[in-house]
């Protein structure tokens, strides 16, 4: 059996915009998240969801399946589990 590992990853933020690109050592968070998935026997694949052309191009650069999520569910209040719904709702449908 094999897993597939689902990264979330917003552009906007209050805090630190496109956070998940920035460099520790290297390599930006959301590389390092990747290479470490692909590490894992158990995990066939890594799915990047975001609303960032520039984090689905890092996404990309390092192996991952990318989806658009919809900006009404990248914002500040948007709930977590719609993001999940559309992520697998959509993974589902390229099976």
């Amino acid at each position: 059996m094999t897993y597939t590992a689902f990264m979330f990853c917003r552009g906007g933020s209050k805090g630190v915009q496109n956070k998940n690109l920035r460099q520790v050592g290297s390599l930006s968070l959301l590389a390092q998240s990747i290479l470490v998935a692909r590490k894992c026997p158990l995990i066939s694949r890594s799915i990047v969801s975001t609303d960032s052309d520039i984090i689905a191009e890092e996404a990309l650069k390092y192996g991952a399946q990318v989806l658009i999520r919809p900006s009404e569910l990248a914002q500040d209040d948007s709930p977590e589990l719609l993001s999940w719904q559309h992520a697998v709702s959509e993974y589902c449908s390229t099976l």
